[in-house]
């Protein structure tokens, strides 16, 4: 972790999310304006990174709003190597020693055989990344983008809860959901999880979005 006391870290991170998030619905109109009917991930996720680092807030209050960018893992010896890429992070300092990773995913995907709500997806493909550590190691917080694509956030939200719950071996769940301050249209919650391997804990910040 960055320099400093965790709590001071967490107070710090939860602030930015904050901050972060309200950004994402300033651009939200505009890029949904340019989506397609059905887009991929990382399609909404691509145009969503653009939008952002045009806004002059927040290129006055982020270092860098990265997409997939690679989470660095070191070896004993220091020799660095990828954790993966992390969908969007948003980097606080040149060094990136300290960020917030979000991992984005769509919820409530309706095709033609039907609603998939990919509440399952989003924890088990999403979530579980930060509790083993592949994102925001020795990081208090990480943050979770939800694309609700048939606008029902309501029924999302809803899922991915009961998921969360229904899963809470597989994440170490150790607190929550519990429900935070909605922003604009976004509903949010957050939940704590015990990292695994290990024995600290890291706080997840979850925002879904009306597509």
């Amino acid at each position: 972790m960055p320099g400093g006391k965790p709590a001071t870290w967490a107070a710090r991170l939860r602030s930015l999310d904050v901050r972060f998030v309200r950004s994402v619905l300033n651009v939200w109109p505009r890029c949904l304006r340019v989506l397609p009917d059905r887009p991929e991930e990382d399609v909404i996720t691509f145009n969503l990174v653009q939008f952002l680092r045009k806004d002059p807030l927040v290129r006055e209050w982020f270092h860098l709003v990265a997409f997939q960018y690679h989470a660095p893992g070191y070896e004993s010896n220091g020799l660095a190597y990828s954790k993966g890429r992390i969908d969007v992070a948003v980097l606080l300092d040149p060094l990136a020693e300290g960020y917030l990773a979000y991992e984005c995913k769509r919820l409530n995907v309706v095709r033609t055989d039907g609603r998939r709500s990919l509440a399952t997806e989003y924890v088990l493909d999403g979530l579980a990344r930060f509790i083993t550590g592949q994102y925001s190691e020795n990081l208090p917080i990480g943050c979770m983008l939800g694309y609700v694509l048939d606008g029902d956030v309501a029924h999302a939200a809803s899922s991915v809860r009961a998921k969360i719950v229904e899963c809470d071996q597989d994440v170490a769940l150790v607190v929550g959901p519990r429900s935070e301050g909605a922003i604009g249209a976004a509903t949010r919650f957050s939940s704590r999880h015990r990292r695994q391997p290990g024995n600290d804990e890291i706080e997840i910040r979850h925002a879904l979005l009306p597509f």
